[in-house]
């Protein structure tokens, strides 16, 4: 498991992160600290290997933490969040080795594709002590540029693997029963506007079957799984 620690001084938003990560598999939350007093406190006592960082808090700031971290060789990656990203703020940022970047707000499926690009990294890495130069050129060097690639060529312009698979698993738990488009984004912390998109596009591929209730109010699209049609998806995943 891949130990994750939360630096953000806003109570809400790293409520928010924490319920993201819980919907990740192979993470797991060590802890979750306000300012950059506490985490290097938290550095010394706990492993961790992945880091969320804000950049703006309240006194020292996130940058200020990276270069502490990389001065004393900690060994953690991290994923820099902030509210605002100038230019000079990210290159110090990859100067410092951030692996990604968040900006606020950000959906789920940004969330989601981050880290499961720093999962995919992390594995190779656990499995192998040597590389040629064609191992890091294509399983980590180019690999941002090959999931993008990917997603481009196969699937509509928008969707990406990852979320795709995540609205399905939640799907499948709905077997034999009606849903909307507010049950998945519900489950999945996922906006509506964005599963709208996915379900649109899982109904045109024929894997789900849509129908319009009407009630009180505006009409609501519900929708059931069609089982036998899920090998249409599969291949994407």
């Amino acid at each position: 498991m891949i130990k994750v620690l939360i630096v953000e001084d806003d109570p809400m938003v790293a409520e928010f992160n924490k319920r993201y990560l819980k919907e990740m598999k192979g993470f797991c939350l060590s802890g979750i600290v306000h300012n950059v007093k506490d985490a290097k406190e938290f550095l010394e006592r706990e492993q961790v290997n992945l880091m969320l960082l804000d950049v703006y808090m309240p006194g020292t700031n996130g940058l200020e933490l990276l270069h502490y971290i990389r001065e004393q060789k900690v060994d953690v990656d991290v994923i820099l969040i902030t509210a605002a990203a100038d230019t000079e703020k990210i290159q110090t940022a990859l100067r410092l080795g951030a692996v990604d970047f968040l900006i606020k707000p950000f959906e789920f499926d940004r969330f989601n594709q981050a880290l499961q690009q720093y999962k995919e990294k992390y594995a190779i890495f656990e499995k192998n002590k040597v590389y040629k130069q064609e191992d890091l050129d294509d399983r980590i060097l180019h690999s941002k540029q090959k999931t993008s690639e990917a997603v481009t060529d196969d699937l509509p312009k928008g969707l990406t693997f990852s979320t795709l698979q995540n609205i399905i698993n939640v799907i499948k738990s709905k077997e034999g029963s009606l849903f909307s488009t507010d049950d998945i984004a519900e489950s999945t912390y996922i906006s509506r506007v964005s599963v709208r998109k996915y379900l649109k596009y899982l109904t045109q591929l024929g894997v789900l079957e849509e129908s319009l209730t009407y009630g009180i109010g505006r009409p609501v699209h519900f929708y059931t799984l069609k089982k036998d049609k899920l090998h249409l998806v599969t291949i994407y995943l």
